[in-house]
């Protein structure tokens, strides 16, 4: 189990609660927040994406609505066990499935 950084005192809302199931997962070390900024878009949801691989795992990006903020993973998962993580750990993701 990794630990959650909280450096900030603002971040996107339902970020950090977000942040904490990640964080809960194996192979995660250290999940930090960091720079938060406004942007153009405007994105209903909150949404989380790997952006670039750095040395000691990825940084991803968080976006609602007008702001974006950063999100420093340390890990030694690969990229694709990152996708399925955010994925499975979204707060807006159905895990039922649909019977037919």
């Amino acid at each position: 189990m990794g630990r959650l950084v909280q450096n900030h005192s603002t971040n996107i809302q339902g970020l950090i609660k977000w942040l904490r199931k990640i964080a809960e997962q194996p192979g995660i070390k250290t999940v930090t927040p960091a720079a938060i900024s406004k942007t153009n878009g405007r994105g209903e949801r909150l949404i989380i994406k790997i952006t670039v691989k750095t040395t000691k795992g990825y940084k991803l990006l968080a976006r609602k609505g007008k702001l974006v903020q950063e999100v420093f993973l340390v890990t030694d998962l690969k990229e694709g066990e990152i996708k399925e993580l955010i994925k499975e750990t979204n707060p807006s993701y159905s895990r039922k499935k649909k019977i037919h």
